[in-house]
């Protein structure tokens, strides 16, 4: 299974950003994103340390929650 985790960006110095989801803050390459960059307070969606796809702050909160559920119920 696959797994992207929403995260927003915070600072970006090159193809880095530095971004920060729920206290827990990653380095994330933008490499794959170069025809459209996104930007600082962006929210993107991070999968094996690649942003691959811009979402609104809506969408980040619904996919936390939804996470959030599931830990909750133990499954994983």
């Amino acid at each position: 299974m696959c797994l992207a985790i929403p995260m927003q960006i915070e600072s970006i110095e090159g193809f880095t950003a530095r971004c920060q989801a729920k206290g827990v803050w990653r380095d994330v390459s933008l490499f794959m994103m170069q025809d459209a960059l996104p930007a600082v307070g962006d929210f993107v969606m991070v999968h094996v340390g690649y942003a691959i796809q811009i979402v609104t702050a809506a969408d980040a909160r619904s996919s936390w929650e939804l996470l959030d559920q599931i830990l909750e119920e133990g499954g994983a």
